[in-house]
């Protein structure tokens, strides 16, 4: 490999302090050019620099609850721990938990010490159990609406993410299945429409995925929000993980998204094999969190249980609101997300969006980020907002569709003001 340098005649004929160099010798991979912002993450990231300059914001953008978590008291010498490295394949006290939670809750039998491996956080994980399970080339099959990071992630795992609309069945979605997947992606339950997959879908993907030598990844990320006896995990349905992968994590269900905690099960040979790819990219945890989690875990569960039970109730309230209102959304039942029609806009969702945000300072998600077939949709989250307010947004939402006077342009520009203003 060669490396151009700057001659010192070159630098002579440079004014000091003055020089600049070409794009094209500094290039930036076309791959990561080529991909987009993730869109919550930017509407939000605008959210909270607006609050910053004290605006206030209806968020309903936001992918998590907010849970009370009573604080435990930390010792001097688990404080000292927990600066330090830790097993790189989680700690093996937080990865029994985990397993004995599978079991009490779900009915699976998973092994602690093979089929288990804790990082930082499920996004890395998704995108190394793509770059282990997936060739070059092949494709990621992704039922919408699907997580709005899958299509990333594979093409940067050197595959190409192919999308499944969202009104397709079980059939529909095994018909999908051709000689180049690699990998089907299932996000139960559902974010963002709140989808339950039931146990006879799951065990109908996995039969048809298994038959076909394609991997089955299940993203059970809401897992404990489904009600108590309806939620089916695929680690029960095939409890030897063979082609099937289970990512979960700590962050959504115990209501601790800025400690990055998430895992997968699989096959020992498949989870050995993210060891390694953990051990290159991330080396472990955060171990003091982990530490805390795994000493801790019986109480934050306990913690978080009826408070995701009180959530329930509410979505429910808040169904009950949208239907009021004339509003529809797409099929679900749980999680503290709704995927809701803006069928009559004038506009696309993601100007719907600008225009919700610019106008009556309510943030929301557009559809579009889900999928391709999804446009016509907007994402609400009800984990962090009163009913009050949601019921404010609502109403402001219902109004917003049934106008006309949307001028691209000057929407655009609204929504970038808003942000350079609130970077000061």
């Amino acid at each position: 490999m060669t490396t151009q340098r700057i001659t010192d005649d070159q630098r002579n004929d440079v004014n000091p302090g003055t020089i600049t160099m070409s794009a094209s010798r500094f290039p930036i991979r076309q791959t990561v050019r080529d991909i987009g912002p993730a869109a919550s993450v930017r509407i939000n990231d605008a959210v909270y620099r607006l609050k910053r300059r004290g605006e206030d914001v209806i968020t309903l953008s936001l992918g998590e609850a907010f849970f009370d978590q009573p604080m435990a008291e930390i010792s001097e010498d688990e404080f000292a721990a927990g600066m330090h490295y830790s097993d790189s394949r989680g700690i093996p006290a937080l990865r029994a938990k985990i397993a004995a939670h599978y079991a009490h809750a779900f009915g699976a039998t998973v092994d602690p010490a093979h089929q288990i491996l804790v990082s930082a956080g499920s996004k890395p994980i998704l995108f190394m159990a793509m770059l282990a399970a997936v060739e070059q080339g092949k494709e990621v099959l992704i039922h919408e609406p699907g997580w709005l990071s899958y299509p990333e992630q594979a093409v940067l795992a050197g595959a190409t993410a192919r999308h499944i609309p969202y009104d397709a069945d079980i059939n529909g979605i095994v018909a999908s299945i051709s000689s180049k997947t690699g990998m089907l992606i299932i996000n139960n339950p559902n974010n963002p429409a709140g989808r339950l997959y039931t146990r006879d879908e799951i065990e109908a993907l996995y039969t048809a995925c298994h038959a076909r030598g394609v991997y089955l990844l299940l993203d059970e990320s809401y897992s404990d929000f489904a009600p108590p006896g309806t939620f089916a995990s695929l680690a029960s349905v095939a409890p030897d993980f063979e082609g099937a992968l289970v990512i979960n994590s700590l962050s959504k269900n115990l209501g601790v998204s800025g400690w990055r905690i998430g895992y997968l099960m699989g096959a020992q040979e498949f989870v050995d094999n993210i060891l390694k790819l953990n051990q290159h990219l991330l080396t472990c945890a955060p171990t003091f969190l982990a530490n805390y989690c795994a000493s801790h875990f019986d109480d934050m569960i306990a913690a978080t249980q009826p408070q995701i039970a009180s959530l329930q109730q509410k979505r429910d309230r808040v169904a009950k609101a949208i239907a009021e209102r004339g509003l529809s959304v797409l099929a679900g039942s749980t999680t503290f997300y709704f995927f809701l029609s803006i069928d009559g806009f004038a506009g696309t969702d993601i100007e719907f969006a600008q225009k919700m945000i610019v106008d009556d300072r309510i943030a929301v998600v557009p559809g579009s980020a889900y999928g391709a077939s999804t446009g016509r949709f907007i994402r609400i989250s009800i984990g962090t907002e009163s009913e009050v307010r949601i019921d404010h947004a609502l109403d402001a939402i219902r109004r917003q569709i049934g106008t006309n006077d949307y001028n691209r342009d000057s929407y655009n520009s609204a929504l970038e003001e808003l942000i350079d203003q609130s970077l000061v």
